[in-house]
């Protein structure tokens, strides 16, 4: 308490009082002059020994969560993060943006299945560049210039250009989804329909369910709104249905957010009972499901992968599926199923957001589809993941020590794997990073990023004569990092998922 007696705030100042709070308690943070999960002062508590207005600490507190500095525990207080954590997110974030950056540019290199840019990236899920269909999709560009000429480039309606939302309506039948045309939303990508959602249906303080861990950029989309996230466990089979109903007896959350086939990091499936059982029980408690459909067309060993939205009788889920993980990302297209109830709203925060997706982009796509070429490119890319997915599943059978427990999915990018109890997969990463091979700790994947013994990796951006060595050397790095005993297990109060 005595650091906090010590900070002096200047009434006379041109700066707010709750900035210069901010910025003193950010200081012996990153000073560690408080260490990480100490907990600060209760409101009322600190705003007397300051001599200032409770808003004024409550405002402080509220930047410095935002920031990544603290993080709340509901019922506790305010407690300080572990900002290596921040650190580790955020280098995390640019090895990912530089390695993809530097696999681009080398795309042409007659050796490029050799390069690996120095590192063996297990981080990334966007697809290696020489998996793109550029010849088929320039095909269909230069078809709709020919075809549309300069009506390609103006504006589209926000909702998405209708033939498109036609041959969606059409596409999805074969995942047993019957939809109305003008429940179709064109978006720029699925983060940005999260984001939109977040924006249409979310205002402060409002509580939003997930499963935890969950997908960083939800996290992120919900945090923006200042909403309460509250995290239920997910098992092999779905989400606790036990806790989630606890948990709704209790609270009302605007909507569950899930990934019910190969969820995103745990690449875990929920199985049809549990299907079943969420649907019930949304209905049962009058609330919405938003469903991102992540990768359900990736399956490598069975076929139980049925959406919820294909179960939905009662107009209870909103359903968000982006083509960018099996496409090319960087034409940024999805689209959502939305119920009427929502409509406008949804409209409304698509077209603040950014008008509309491109209108040359949404064409050429769409002709894309009534061609066919789509769906024999998901045939190829299932052909191209399976063989990376079998190889790497050996490689782990061969190489992976005894003491790391791992989960094989039956489809899709992730494989989700755990150290022995204890093991911070934060300090694992920092040296898997110096000796290039890349993953991502599983503090990324959770509400106030704690740190556990959890790490995800991936098969997409790592070619298929270089899974072997990779996992070889990751195990190696695994193995001295569990011998070394700077790495000594350190206590773990927070639940983990099971594996």
């Amino acid at each position: 308490m005595k650091h906090f007696e010590n900070i002096e705030l200047d009434k006379d100042s041109e700066q707010h009082l709750y900035i210069q709070l901010y910025s003193q308690i950010k200081d012996l943070i990153i000073n560690e002059t408080i260490t990480h999960h100490t907990k600060l002062p209760p409101i009322r508590k600190l705003s007397s020994i300051l001599d200032v207005n409770n808003v004024t600490v409550v405002n402080a507190y509220k930047l410095l969560e935002q920031e990544g500095y603290v993080y709340k525990k509901i019922g506790s207080g305010t407690f300080v993060h572990d900002i290596r954590t921040k650190d580790i997110h955020d280098r995390l974030i640019d090895e990912e943006i530089k390695a993809y950056s530097e696999e681009i540019s080398s795309i042409n290199s007659e050796h490029k299945q050799n390069n690996v840019i120095g590192k063996y990236n297990f981080a990334s899920t966007a697809p290696t560049p020489d998996l793109f269909p550029v010849n088929d999709f320039k095909t269909v560009l230069n078809e709709i210039l020919d075809r549309d000429k300069g009506k390609a480039f103006v504006y589209q309606e926000s909702q998405g250009y209708y033939p498109l939302r036609e041959s969606i309506k059409k596409y999805i039948k074969s995942y047993g989804i019957n939809a109305d045309v003008e429940s179709i939303q064109i978006i720029s990508g699925a983060q940005q329909g999260i984001d939109i959602l977040s924006k249409s249906l979310l205002d402060y303080g409002d509580i939003v369910f997930t499963e935890s861990p969950t997908y960083t950029g939800a996290i992120a989309a919900f945090k923006s709104r200042s909403a309460r996230i509250i995290e239920i466990p997910i098992l092999k089979d779905g989400i606790d249905i036990k806790s989630l109903e606890n948990k709704l007896k209790s609270l009302r959350p605007k909507f569950i957010y899930l990934m019910p086939n190969f969820q995103n990091p745990t690449g875990y499936t929920y199985s049809n009972e549990k299907k079943q059982n969420i649907l019930e029980l949304v209905n049962k408690y009058d609330t919405f499901i938003v469903e991102d459909d992540y990768l359900s067309d990736l399956s490598f060993t069975e076929k139980n992968n049925a959406t919820l939205k294909s179960l939905d009788d009662n107009n209870r889920v909103i359903y968000i599926k982006s083509f960018s993980k099996i496409f090319m990302p960087g034409l940024r297209l999805a689209f959502m199923i939305i119920p009427k109830s929502i409509y406008s709203d949804v409209l409304t925060a698509k077209h603040t957001s950014d008008i509309s997706t491109s209108g040359l982009i949404q064409r050429a796509f769409d002709l894309y589809l009534n061609k066919g070429e789509w769906q024999k490119h998901i045939k190829y890319m299932e052909q191209i993941y399976k063989k990376r997915f079998t190889i790497l599943v050996d490689s782990m059978k061969k190489y992976m020590p005894k003491e790391i427990k791992w989960y094989i999915p039956n489809g899709g990018l992730n494989f989700w794997l755990s150290l022995p109890d204890g093991y911070s997969s934060n300090e694992l990463y920092k040296i898997s990073l110096k000796k290039d091979v890349l993953f991502v700790p599983g503090s990324v994947f959770y509400v106030d990023q704690r740190d556990s013994s959890y790490l995800r990796i991936s098969i997409a951006s790592v070619y298929s004569e270089n899974i072997e060595n990779g996992i070889k050397k990751f195990s190696e790095i695994i193995k001295m990092f569990l011998k070394d005993n700077n790495n000594k297990p350190y206590a773990m109060d927070m639940y983990t998922p099971y594996l």
